[in-house]
């Protein structure tokens, strides 16, 4: 089969399209035949190699040399002990290679996608939306009437922030670009603040939650616009955002976590078949919809995360077979 692989760290070009063998499922994985993937953050740091990444991939060369963790496609075929999916299931999920033809995948990462998607919409769902939902959710329990800001709202996991919040009645400020302000306010944010001509950090206003998908601010300025029992979710892992960029910050953020008084939450999405059932359900009733920005063909993989790694990119960047 035909996949992307990296042979070595660096920029969207080390990426080559290669042939390498067909995988085979274990007996708890699904084999899928892929028809979108989408370019996460995630995929640009494990390529690019920064220091914590090679401690799990290999500190001079890549030991896993396929990339790509979102996907959609339709199941060829399953493992002995697969027992809720079955070969001609259109699915969407988690699994690390999905810039291939096909990959294999645990059953556990995966869920039907039903009709209310399309396999490119599909494809842009697993990391970012699990992100923002179990951030929401489960770490930052919104409770309606609540006042929430989105950083960086107009980016994947910041675009599904703002539509996952405003359905459980909070009220919404995202922060975006002048050209955001208009999509902003059709997927429901209440308030935008154009980040180009103002600091949402100095108007004043206290909020019971700061989801930060960009890391772009100061630690001690996003504390200070939290009420007394808010919360401060961390979510940078954008290409050169400050949360994963420097360690320093990276430090700091641990260090406060522990001794300030506002809480500080990290947050990474947990892909798994419950949840991409809640979202799938978010879409069918029309309480989300998935943003894409561009779709890539799969020759062009690599252009698609060059994209991605420019930044300023609305909602996500897709790959489609």
């Amino acid at each position: 089969m035909k996949a992307f692989v990296y042979r070595e760290y660096g920029s969207p070009d080390v990426l080559k399209l290669e042939e390498i063998p067909k995988p085979v499922p274990a007996a708890s994985e699904v084999l899928v035949q892929i028809r979108a993937a989408a370019a996460n953050p995630l995929d640009y740091h494990f390529m690019k190699g920064l220091l914590v990444m090679r401690l799990m991939t290999g500190l001079r060369r890549p030991k896993r040399i396929t990339c790509g963790v979102d996907f959609s496609g339709v199941i060829e075929s399953v493992g002995t002990s697969v027992l809720n999916l079955k070969p001609g299931d259109e699915v969407f999920g988690s699994a690390h290679g999905a810039f291939a033809e096909y990959l294999c995948a645990e059953e556990g990462k995966v869920a039907i996608k039903g009709s209310a998607m399309s396999f490119e919409e599909a494809a842009g769902i697993p990391v970012a939306a699990m992100t923002a939902l179990q951030a929401l959710r489960d770490k930052g329990s919104v409770t309606a009437g609540q006042k929430i800001l989105v950083n960086g709202a107009a980016g994947g996991v910041g675009s599904y922030a703002v539509q996952i919040a405003k359905s459980m009645g909070a009220e919404v400020t995202a922060v975006c670009s002048t050209r955001n302000i208009e999509l902003m306010l059709q997927i429901g944010a209440d308030h935008v603040i154009d980040y180009s001509k103002e600091d949402f950090t100095d108007a004043g206003i206290e909020y019971d939650m700061v989801f930060d998908a960009v890391g772009n601010h100061r630690v001690g300025k996003l504390l200070s616009v939290l009420k007394p029992t808010g919360r401060l979710l961390n979510i940078g892992v954008r290409p050169g955002g400050r949360l994963v960029g420097p360690v320093p910050r990276l430090l700091k953020l641990l260090w406060l976590s522990w001794f300030a008084k506002k809480k500080i939450v990290f947050m990474v999405g947990n892909v798994n078949p419950t949840d991409l059932g809640v979202m799938r359900t978010m879409i069918e009733e029309g309480k989300v919809k998935p943003l894409i920005d561009s779709v890539y063909r799969f020759e062009d993989t690599a252009l698609a995360l060059a994209h991605l790694v420019e930044g300023h990119v609305r909602g996500k960047v897709i790959v489609a077979m």
